[in-house]
This record gives C-alpha cells, structure tokens and sequence, in this order.
C-alpha cells in the first residue's frame, strides 16, 4: 500500500505595518519582521541556517546541531520559546538555548521549522507520530495561531492513517521511540484498538487460517512486545477465537525467539544438540536474556486458556526458553502444566530439553548427578501433570492412555546418555500405572539401549530395571530377542522364555479355536464330518501305536542279527534274510499281539500312554 502524504502550508505571518515590517512585542523586546518573509535554508557540518534579508537573531542546539533562526516566526507559532528564558546574548556559550530529550531528534525539529517559516510540509505514517508529538513538546497549539501544527497533525492521525491497517502499523512502530510522549497523547492506545477492531471485523473464523489467509500475522510480528500485548488482550475483549489468537501468537514467537536443531555431533547418532540463537556465547556462558525472558513472559501471560488455542510443540519450545532465559520458577510451572494438557500430541523431539543449571548463571552444569544431557525432572513432572489431568478426564469420559508409546520413545533417546542415574530412569519408566502399556516392546528397547549404554551396572542394579518390565506383555519377536539378550540378567531370560512358551502354546489353542468356532457356524452340514475326524484322529493314535511295536520288534530282530553274525558267515545271513521277510513272522507277532491283547490291556495302555507322551513331545 503506497503511504498516503498529505502536504500542509503554514500561513505566513500577516501585518498591518508598512513595507518596512511589522512590531511583535515579546518578552519586553521588539522584532521587526518585514511583511514578504522570505528565507533560505543551509546546512554546514553541525550547523543549519536560516538565510533571508534579516540576519538571524536565535540559536538553538538539538542533539548535535545547532539552528540559527529568527525569532519571530518561532516565537509566533511554539508557545515553548514564548514562555523560556533565552541566554543573554553576551553569554559565553555557541547557542542562545539548548533542547534535551526533543521527540525525533535534530530531524524533527528541522521539518517544524520549515512549517514555522511557512514552507510545505508533508505528513506521512512515518512522521505524522513523531511531529504529532514534537508539536506537542513545543505547545504549537491553536491559541497562537488557526491551523497550527497540533490540529493538523491531529486530523491527519484521526481520519487517514487510523482508516487504514498498514498506516496503523506504520505508525505504531514509528512510537517505538517516542514514549512516553506517544503513550500520553493516546497514540499508542488508539492505534491498537484501531488494529484490533480490524482483525475481529475481518477475521471471525479460523477458516482464514486454515486457508493460510493470515497476511495480517506478519504485520502483528513485527509490532514490539509490550504494544502486541495490548492488541492480542484487545482481540480477547472482542471475542476472538483462541485457534486465532493462537496461531498470531505461535507465528510471533517464531520470529522473535528463534531455535534451531543444530545436528547431532559429538552426542551420538541419536543425540540432539540445540543452538539457541541469540542465547549461549563462548565458554557455554548464557548472554544478555533481559529481552528474551520478557518477550517469553508476556507471551506465556496472554495464551488463551484453552488446550486447543496453541501446539504442544510451541508450548515446549517456550518451556525450552523459559528454562534458558531463566524466567521465573512460576513461569515454568505454569508451562509445565500447559504442556501436561497436550502431552499426548507432543513429539518425542521436542520433549528433548536441554539440561542448563541455573545456579551457575548460566553455566552448563558440571556434576555427575546434573550433567545430564536432557533435563529429566521437568520431562517428570509434566507427566505427572497429564496423569492428573487424564484422572480427571476419565472420571467423565474413561478410555485408553495414549501416552505410552511416547514416552517409551523418549526413555530410549535419553537411555543413551552416559550420565543418567539408573534411578532417575527406572523411576520415570515405572510413572505409568500398569494398564496404561499393553505391549512392553518399546520399554524393552529403552531399557535394552540402557544396557548397552551402561555396561558398569551391577547384577543388582540390572535386576531392578528390568523388573520395570512386564515379560507377558512381550511380542513374540521381542521374546525370541530377549531369549538371546546376553545383557539382561538370567533371571529375566528365564522369564522371558516362560512368556514365549505360553505365547506359542496360546497361539496354538487360538488356532483351534479359531477352526472350531468355524465348525461351529456350520453344525447344521458339518456335525457329520467331525464325528468322522475324531474317527480318524483315534485310528491314526492306532497306527502310530501299531508302528512303535514295530519298531521295538525289529530292534531286537537288530540285536540278535549282531549276535549270530560272529557265528554264520555274513553272505549266508544276508541270503538269509529275506526269506525270514517273507516268512510269517512279521504276521505272526502281529497276531500274536491281537491274540494277547486282552491279556495284556493294561500293560499296553501303560506303554501306549508313554509312547503318546513321547510322540507328542
């Protein structure tokens, strides 16, 4: 949008005298003004002069320049210089008055002296703030003349530039520098309800967001803290939604507390290592964080308080800040709580905090027990603020934890580092109640990872953590790796193997199942069929007791054909031996077997039953 200009002619001075000039009486002198007042103007170095017929009369140094002016077109429009005491013209000093603490500065002062001298200016968003203030400090009111600078620049600010949303953030910018003059005058205040009432007249749904329609984020971005406070707490008085309010504040955050994954070196393949910009200098030492730490504290104090308005992931990211920056403790606990609202979205990256100590000003800590690379407490206590949270969620709408799988995750990364305690990791393992995992593989992984990482454990130390660990709820994968686990102590190997035989057995009754309930949709066709299965099933144990006798039989036909061949030659055995095949010995012993089988049913039944136990196995 082209910045909108608007030029304005300062009146000349007007006089009843002769073409001499005209008398203005002031402070008990008098100045002779000529009636055509003309005059040029010249910059030297740190000097700005007014030239025309007169000779100039005033000196007045702002900042570093000094501007050598008449005194009557000054005078007769800036009620500051008709009520100060000007130095004596025989002083010592360069200058007959110096002005400190002038709003906009030497550059200011010398667009309101042109105005003074009757020379067009023109009022844009970008110095209509600061004239309006400049005027403001001079007392350029409408008491001396009609139209002075005070009016004009008031019309200007009031029908154009707060009509118009760029003009808006233009000059609420432009304020940045001109408290507390702006903040008196009400331009700051104006300007915010200005935008906010824009936003809420053409942003009253999150499908603008959706869409990606949020020109107007960028613009809220690069508005100072204190004055995006204001116009964010304005949208809530308004009625905004939170998604909206939200996704301005997420999109502000971003710009101003920027934090990048730097890669992974010196941790480990899968370490994070975080540089935060602006943030950590040379020798690990945390820098200036006065700004940061606001920008942090002012936007935590506006989130909506809706779960819903903001991400999981932004939330940490504030967390990560707040830690740095070292806002106060009731600050991070209130973050805490947030994210433990959201934890079930969050990342397994982004709960990755970096371990700062805070009573080393910043210093990376330096002990056993604090030198870890991840800061765990805080990772436990947002836990434990969703397990609270989700207490109070079932009693209204009970249903399945979600939250197992990621933190499974996060164990697994933080298993790698060589610094963390056995207790501090068994402890968070063993946060979840017992019905909240319903498969113990990716505990298993964190806790095999942990092994690898700290092979000084002790057998004690190794039994305690992985009685964290149900074995029944292993996969069958997982069992058949942990059977062969040389880490894990022997008692768990034995544990897990149990588990892998009641797995396998209970898959084989599933599948009988599975067979007999498909018989079952099917009594009316198939009751035939299965009688004649189990026929079959009682004539195969038959055979298979029929073929053990066999077996037996001709083992000991083995043994005796051992014994007579030292007696008989082997050529004449072996001519032998067929016609013993075809004889009716092998006939015979059979009917032998049925002849004897009422004699002998308990005896077999015994052998059966051993044979049976034998095949089974």
């Amino acid at each position: 949008m082209e910045m909108m200009k608007f030029s304005v002619q300062a009146e000349q001075p007007q006089s009843q005298a002769s073409d001499s000039g005209a008398t203005y009486q002031a402070d008990n002198q008098s100045t002779v003004v000529p009636a055509k007042f003309i005059a040029t103007f010249e910059k030297k170095e740190h000097s700005w002069f007014a030239l025309s017929q007169i000779p100039t009369d005033l000196s007045i140094q702002v900042e570093d320049i000094t501007f050598y002016v008449h005194k009557f077109p000054i005078i007769s429009k800036c009620g500051y210089f008709g009520r100060t005491e000007l130095q004596p013209p025989k002083s010592n000093l360069s200058y007959d008055h110096k002005i400190d603490n002038f709003p906009g500065g030497a550059e200011t002062f010398e667009i309101i002296l042109k105005f003074c001298y009757g020379l067009p200016i023109s009022l844009t968003a970008n110095n209509v703030a600061v004239l309006r203030c400049a005027a403001e400090f001079l007392e350029m009111t409408e008491a001396l003349e009609d139209g002075n600078l005070i009016s004009k620049a008031e019309a200007f600010f009031t029908f154009v530039v707060l009509s118009s949303w760029r003009d808006s953030i233009t000059v609420l910018r432009s304020c940045e520098t001109l408290s507390p003059w702006a903040e008196n005058l009400q331009i700051v205040r104006r300007c915010c309800d200005s935008i906010a009432w824009k936003i809420s007249h053409e942003t009253s749904t999150i499908g603008e967001i959706i869409n990606g329609e949020k020109w107007w984020f960028n613009d809220m971005a690069t508005l100072r803290i204190d004055y995006f406070t204001r116009i964010i707490t304005a949208l809530k008085a308004k009625g905004v939604i939170p998604q909206i309010i939200g996704s301005c504040i997420m999109q502000y955050g971003e710009i101003w507390l920027p934090i990048t994954e730097s890669g992974r070196e010196g941790m480990g393949s899968n370490e994070l290592q975080w540089n935060i910009m602006s943030g950590r200098s040379q020798g690990g030492v945390i820098g200036p964080t006065k700004e940061q730490r606001m920008i942090v504290e002012n936007l935590v104090s506006i989130l909506p308080p809706q779960k819903e308005a903001v991400s999981s992931k932004f939330l940490l990211k504030m967390l990560k800040m707040a830690i740095v920056y070292f806002a106060s403790p009731a600050l991070v606990s209130e973050l805490e709580k947030r994210v433990g609202m959201v934890l079930d979205t969050a990342d397994v990256s982004d709960l990755l905090i970096p371990n700062y100590a805070a009573a080393d000003q910043g210093k990376l800590a330096n002990s056993t027990e604090e030198n870890t690379m991840y800061n765990i407490d805080v990772v436990q206590r947002i836990l434990e603020y969703f397990l609270l949270y989700e207490q109070k969620q079932q009693q209204q709408q009970p249903g399945p934890l979600t939250i197992s799988k990621l933190l499974d995750n996060y164990l697994a990364e933080i298993a790698r580092d060589p610094n963390l305690p056995v207790t501090k990791f068994q402890f968070l393992a063993q946060s979840l109640p017992e019905n909240a995992r319903t498969c113990d593989d990716g505990l298993y992984r964190a806790i095999d990872i942990y092994l690898k990482a700290h092979p000084s454990l002790t057998d004690h130390e190794r039994r305690r953590l992985c009685k964290v660990m149900n074995s029944a709820k292993l996969s069958l994968d997982a069992c058949e790796h942990a059977a062969q686990n040389e880490r894990l102590p022997l008692r768990t190997m034995i544990q897990v193997l149990f588990s892998e035989q009641v797995k396998i057995r209970a898959t084989i009754q599933g599948k009988s199942q599975i067979e007999t309930a498909d018989n079952s949709d099917q009594e009316s066709s198939g009751s035939s069929t299965n009688k004649e299965v189990k026929m079959l099933k009682i004539e195969l144990e038959k055979v298979k007791m029929q073929i053990a006798e066999l077996q037996r039989d001709y083992s000991v036909l083995q043994q005796e054909h051992q014994k007579q061949t030292t007696k008989r030659n082997s050529s004449g055995w072996t001519r032998g031996w067929p016609n013993i095949r075809k004889s009716g010995l092998f006939n015979l012993k059979i009917d032998r077997e049925e002849t004897d089988e009422s004699e002998n049913r308990p005896n077999q039944s015994r052998r059966n039953r051993f044979h049976r136990r034998q095949s089974i196995s």
